[in-house]
Order: C-alpha cells, then sequence, then structure tokens
C-alpha cells in the first residue's frame, strides 16, 4: 500500500515571510507521518484477522472470543486479576512465545491503564528493568508478566472500546510474531524546489512510502495465535 501525503508553497512566502514555511512544513509532514504508521499498525493490530478477543465482564474474569468478533458488551475496566488471566491464556491456551525475555506486551489507550496503575500489585519501571534492557516508548510499568506501553493517540487506541462501551478503551496483548512489516519503498520525506517546472516559484514538499502492517497468523489455533484483542461489542 502506497501512503503518503504532500503540500505545495511559494517561493514568495520564503522569500518575504518573517518564517521560513519550509522548516514548518517539514516538522508537521514528519509528524503526519509518524502518526500515519502508528495508525497503521494499530489497525493491523485490531483488525478481525485478530481472532482471539478478550472482554472484561467482572472485577476478576470475563468472556473470551475466538472468531474475530466480540459477543460480550465490556462491563468493567481492566484491573490486575484480567492481566492474569491474559497472561495464563498466552502462556497456557495458546502458548504463545513472549515477546522480550518472559515477558509479553500490552499497548493500551491511557483509560485502561489507570486502574492498573492503582493496584499495589502494579509495578514500576526501576523495579523491573536494569541497566542495558531494552525500553520501549510510552511503557508505563508491568503487571503480572506483561510490560505495558501506554498509547496516546485515540486515532490508534480509543479511549472507548466500542459505541456502546465507555467504561474502558482499546488494548491489546501480544508475544513474539504478532504483526508483519513488509516495506517495498521506506516512508521518508521528499522535497521539489521547482515543482511543476514553473523556474522555482512554486515548490513542494512531500513523504511517501509504500509499506503494510498485518497479523502473521489469521486465526485462534494453539501454537500459532499470537494476539489478544482486549474489546466490547
Amino acid at each position: 500500500v502506497e501512503w503518503g501525503r504532500g503540500v505545495e508553497y511559494t517561493n514568495l512566502s520564503q522569500q518575504f515571510g518573517k518564517f521560513d514555511p519550509a522548516d514548518y512544513l517539514q516538522k508537521a509532514l514528519m509528524r503526519q507521518m509518524d502518526r500515519s504508521l502508528d495508525t497503521a499498525c494499530a489497525d493491523a493490530f485490531k483488525s478481525t484477522d485478530v481472532k482471539i478477543i478478550f472482554s472484561p465482564t467482572s472485577l476478576t474474569g470475563g468472556t473470551f472470543d475466538t472468531d474475530g468478533t466480540p459477543s460480550t458488551t465490556a462491563l468493567v475496566n481492566m484491573t490486575f486479576d484480567h492481566m492474569g488471566v491474559l497472561a495464563d491464556y498466552l502462556a497456557g491456551d495458546i502458548h504463545c512465545p513472549p515477546f522480550e525475555g518472559d515477558d509479553y506486551i500490552m499497548l493500551a489507550c491511557r483509560k485502561n491503564l489507570r486502574g492498573l496503575k492503582q493496584d499495589t500489585q502494579w509495578q514500576q519501571i526501576h523495579m523491573y528493568l536494569q541497566k542495558g534492557d531494552l525500553f520501549f516508548k510510552g511503557e508505563a510499568g508491568k503487571a503480572e508478566n506483561i510490560r505495558c506501553v501506554q498509547v496516546d493517540r485515540e486515532a490508534a487506541l480509543a479511549n472507548s472500546a466500542s459505541a456502546s462501551c465507555s467504561v474502558m478503551g482499546e488494548a491489546v496483548v501480544f508475544g513474539d510474531e504478532a504483526i508483519g512489516y513488509v516495506e517495498a519503498a521506506s516512508p521518508q520525506l521528499y522535497a521539489d524546489p521547482n515543482y511543476q517546472s514553473d523556474f522555482g516559484r512554486v515548490k513542494a514538499m512531500a513523504w511517501k512510502g509504500t509499506f503494510v502492517y498485518a497479523s502473521i497468523w489469521e486465526n485462534a489455533d494453539d501454537g500459532e495465535a499470537k494476539i489478544i484483542r482486549i474489546g466490547s461489542l
């Protein structure tokens, strides 16, 4: 899939403007590129190709679906007990290999992590990471053997799991071999100082790339499924 976005600006705006528009446009395009990659990856995690879904229905448990579509409305937000249920399902039911060492990874919106952070069993980062260990951007802490990464962009992981569920938001838990990334052309920034061959009067800047994110496994089978979506009807 080809992705990208571009913008035009004039030579006059550079000559007579107080600030060079190229500097601000470059920052804006780079930010938009990062967000596009972020959203594309999140969409792959939330695709119906990911068959296993967990919907919390009590403070200690919930319902699992294995067909890619949630059948149950989530009634509560995530708790520490739910993290134990998820860790047990990953390791004991589908035998998913951990992502890093013995740990799985959760990507979650802010709302889903609020309750977990208040639990006395919540582990702050300094309690389990040693010097030289890999640290994930946005990592907030650890519950059971699941390292939790907070995603603040609601376009990627929303604070509402569905139109009928506002008690919790979107999240995914996964191990190794979860999402694949195939790249034909690296996403990067391009500049054209003579756009449309107009003697340099009009300039353009754009980012573009050809890539795709997708779930590596598209079933809920033991030994193959690597992702659990936290969702709601």
